[in-house]
């Protein structure tokens, strides 16, 4: 009987361990396959200022307009404070956007905070009634599709109603019935942060690497290895980067490619 509470025991922690550093746990068998880099390789807007040997500060090129969202909100998958500056910053040096997955429009809105005034963005996102017509491929991770569904809730965005509405033009469509045929070399910024299922990530980037004009950025949202929800993300790009020189950004979840000019 001793050893049998003990066994108990010894599977107790075990278990606790585990939910508690399941993260750590996950990195430690899922290596990353590409290269990580700093945020100063991407574009000069991310130079810094040496104030003394242990500080360095932006140029005022890389002030960025931004906000922070109530948790009233319950929005989920959001970019983090570190990624939305990155995004605002090269929002700051395009003028043609685009992007693959509105959600609520907190990064749409980011985007054109900081654009100049005549720059225009265009986001593709599906609509309440379009969640109807999703099929989902067997090979598609299932907690993906799910989000997809959680995730397009929205008829209205977070810049309704505001002036930088006026540079943004939202199309409700599923992204792998969108012809990109139109907007070949189109773009100088692509965000790719729509549904996380491998057919959608696949479709997305392969579209978006048609639609990016010489010298332009593909950026992708939620590299998280280990990360479930994720999987495919990590999956679609650690597959293309075999062929594409494609980055991690360090001390995010983002990957970055840059169309050479």
């Amino acid at each position: 009987m001793k050893n049998f509470f003990l066994l108990i025991l010894i599977i107790s922690n075990f278990i606790f361990i585990f939910i508690h550093f399941k993260k750590k746990i996950k990195n430690i068998f899922y290596k990353k396959k590409i290269i990580e880099t700093d945020v100063n390789e991407i574009h000069n807007i991310f130079e810094t200022v040496k104030i003394d040997e242990i500080i360095q500060a932006p140029k005022k090129k890389a002030i960025i307009k931004t906000f922070s969202i109530s948790a009233e909100n319950k929005i989920v998958g959001m970019t983090s404070d570190y990624e939305a500056w990155i995004i605002g910053c090269i929002s700051k040096v395009s003028k043609n956007i685009f992007e693959f997955g509105t959600c609520s429009g907190k990064t749409t809105y980011i985007m054109a905070l900081n654009s100049s005034i005549d720059s225009k963005i265009i986001t593709l996102t599906l609509g309440p009634s379009d969640v109807e017509d999703l099929r989902i491929d067997n090979a598609d991770n299932k907690v993906s599709y799910r989000n997809i569904i959680n995730e397009s809730i929205y008829k209205k965005f977070l810049f309704s109603g505001s002036e930088e509405e006026n540079k943004i033009e939202v199309i409700f469509k599923n992204s792998l019935k969108f012809d990109e045929k139109n907007y070949e070399k189109a773009f100088d910024l692509i965000f790719i942060d729509g549904g996380h299922t491998y057919s959608i990530v696949k479709n997305d980037s392969e579209k978006a690497f048609k639609m990016i004009r010489k010298n332009g950025i593909i950026l992708w949202h939620d590299y998280n290895v280990g990360k479930t929800s994720s999987k495919d993300v990590v999956k679609y790009i650690n597959k293309v980067s075999e062929n594409r020189k494609i980055k991690k950004i360090k001390n995010t979840s983002l990957c970055f490619y840059k169309e050479e000019g």
